[in-house]
């Protein structure tokens, strides 16, 4: 194995990407190339999303659920977290503020506007 990108089911892929550009990814990549959008990648370093429409996903994989957000977590390590926290914090919905854990992670949770919770951390230690 190589790398993992989730496809993130969304309702508005425009506002999405939006949203994390404020979490400073960049769109890398969209279908159709014109018109309404159906799919996107963006990235921030080694991390990347796609995000595809509900609506484009028809009768596919009925085993995928239609509603935003969902039982999971994304688990984002970076550098420098205390100065990315200060960079979004007030342009997002935070969850959990700024904490070290058991393990010795510095982490906070934030909410994306499709309901998904991306939790970002770092080892200071």
């Amino acid at each position: 194995m190589e790398s993992i990108s989730p496809n993130i089911f969304v309702k508005n892929i425009d506002e999405t990407i939006k949203f994390y550009e404020q979490l400073e990814f960049k769109l890398t990549m969209k279908v159709p190339d014109e018109g309404d959008l159906v799919w996107a990648m963006m990235a921030n370093g080694n991390v990347s999303f796609m995000f595809q429409t509900f609506e484009s996903l028809g009768d596919d994989l009925p085993e995928i659920s239609r509603q935003d957000g969902g039982s999971l977590l994304l688990y984002i390590q970076i550098k420098e977290i205390r100065q990315f926290h200060d960079r979004i914090k007030d342009k997002v919905n935070i969850l959990k503020g700024l904490e070290k854990t058991f393990y010795g992670a510095t982490e906070f949770s934030i909410q994306d506007l499709n309901g998904y919770v991306l939790t970002f951390a770092e080892s200071e230690g």
